[in-house]
């Protein structure tokens, strides 16, 4: 499927049943959604109010699909130490956990060892691959779907790998 007819996420994860899982492999997202809370972040640093009224539309459509029944987990693959950037993600990932999302993260030193997929993505019930391709500063570059069972079982495998090595959120520091 060609990048720019890729359905939107919420469109993707309403048709699913049973399990999505997010893999997190950058050190530095330039994503424009993010900028004004990662702006006020390096100010304040903390998460502020208004960035959590931003985040309400995700943290709906997480309670919604957890609510359904959908196991939703994220695994980060971090440097460490870790960049201004993902010490901004640690510091609201509260929020997602919140919401049901499980979060673990993982040193990227701890990963070096596993193979990985070439780009972070989205696997949803273990069929179908939303690959998230970003720029070297970390615009996004767009998303792609793949439905190639090699594919899949490549992706849900360095998953399940990451995600047995991580530490839980709320036991990891950054």
């Amino acid at each position: 499927m060609k990048p720019n007819s890729v359905p939107p996420f919420a469109e993707l994860i309403s048709d699913c049943h049973r399990s999505a899982v997010h893999l997190e492999m950058r050190d530095v997202y330039g994503v424009a959604s993010e900028s004004d809370d990662f702006a006020e972040w390096q100010v304040r640093g903390e998460i502020s109010p208004e960035s959590v009224t931003r985040r309400r539309p995700w943290l709906d459509l997480v309670r919604e699909t957890v609510g359904r029944g959908v196991v939703m987990r994220r695994a980060r693959i971090v440097s460490i130490p870790a960049s201004d950037y993902i010490r901004y993600e640690h510091a609201g990932t509260y929020l997602n956990a919140e919401a049901g999302e499980l979060i673990r993260w993982l040193p990227r030193r701890d990963a070096a060892r596993l193979a990985l997929p070439g780009a972070d993505l989205w696997l949803f019930d273990d069929r179908l691959i939303r690959f998230g391709h970003f720029s070297g500063d970390g615009a996004s570059a767009g998303h792609e779907l793949c439905d190639d069972p090699a594919v899949v079982k490549l992706c849900a495998d360095a998953f399940e790998s990451v995600w047995e090595r991580a530490t839980p959120h709320e036991r990891f520091v950054v």
